[in-house]
């Protein structure tokens, strides 16, 4: 009997090809806006596991496809829309990532206010010689007003490993969270104006386009940091490179851009801006998690008709 054909456009992690393998027929592709594959093909592919972006004009030329399991927590390269119109499942991988990727966080907030990649970088070129010190960090966590631009799964995982460190926490969204013990302001206006730090985890979303400009910076201030580990699309990158040059903002730490890879000179000169290659999932215990997902859902939806992590917007019939 032949076996279920899942389609794999372009790259993907190597865990979830070995997982696959012997359960199903992989049928890989090139990433082009044309799939290459004959009608008959096509016809037979009834599963999708892709990293990236998979456009309502790929699901077009898949007729028999039904679930459609997506590399990442966010799914903003998905047309999940048209996939809803065809009644096919979208699955992403959420939760197994939050603690890296709040731990990234953390890690880059410390690294921007304690200068400590530029520490290490002083170090290493052997500047540190008797009668020499490093010079003394201009800022501190110590006292921090820190506002988080989204309290989702990782966003709360942020939160919670704030509170050790006895910061005051605020934060923005469209809706107050009800059981969330943190000040609310309905305005990301509003936060920026009351909070010193401000932490951006929201995904890409129309609503979320370049919500962070001039105006958000100016707010922060001179003694503002600005940590961004949720999408490049928030952040004005001209409006950023402008207020760091200036020194309207204090410091950014950076983990996304808006057009990854490429990266503005204009942020990479700052000395003022710790930039991180978009790593804040990227260890090998949490990207294994994340194709062990990726497998597990196209199996549960084989095996019983339920997608493990389907996103709300194809809900699956059960």
């Amino acid at each position: 009997m032949s076996r279920i054909a899942i389609l794999v456009p372009g790259k993907i992690h190597e865990r979830v090809l070995e997982r696959l393998k012997d359960r199903f027929e992989i049928i890989a592709v090139a990433r082009e806006e044309k799939l290459g594959l004959d009608g008959e093909m096509a016809g037979r592919i009834r599963g999708v596991a892709v990293s990236g972006a998979f456009p309502g004009s790929w699901m077009d030329q898949l007729p028999g496809v039904e679930v459609i399991a997506s590399f990442g927590v966010g799914y903003d390269g998905m047309d999940v829309k048209r996939a809803a119109e065809k009644g096919i499942v979208v699955t992403n991988t959420p939760d197994v990532l939050n603690d890296e990727v709040a731990d990234t966080a953390i890690g880059l907030l410390l690294n921007t206010i304690r200068e400590l990649p530029r520490a290490e970088a002083w170090l290493r070129a052997g500047n540190w010689k008797p009668g020499t010190a490093y010079p003394l960090s201009r800022f501190s966590l110590k006292g921090r007003h820190v506002g988080l631009y989204g309290l989702g799964r990782i966003g709360l995982e942020i939160a919670r490993r704030l509170e050790p460190f006895k910061v005051k926490i605020s934060y923005h969204t469209r809706s107050r969270h009800a059981d969330a013990p943190y000040d609310y302001y309905p305005t990301l206006k509003g936060l920026a104006e009351a909070v010193d730090t401000l932490i951006a985890i929201v995904p890409k979303t129309p609503q979320t386009h370049k919500t962070i400009d001039a105006d958000i910076l100016a707010s922060l201030g001179s003694n503002g940091i600005l940590i961004n580990v949720g999408r490049g699309w928030t952040v004005d990158e001209e409006a950023l490179s402008a207020a760091l040059a200036s020194g309207a903002l204090g410091a950014a730490g950076l983990d996304v851009f808006y057009d990854e890879p490429t990266v503005p000179a204009t942020l990479m000169e700052p000395a003022n801006a710790v930039l991180l290659p978009h790593v804040a999932s990227a260890s090998v215990p949490t990207r294994n998690a994340m194709a062990d997902l990726v497998a597990d859902n196209l199996i549960a939806w084989f095996e019983t008709g339920a997608a493990l992590t389907p996103v709300p917007e194809t809900p699956q019939k059960v």
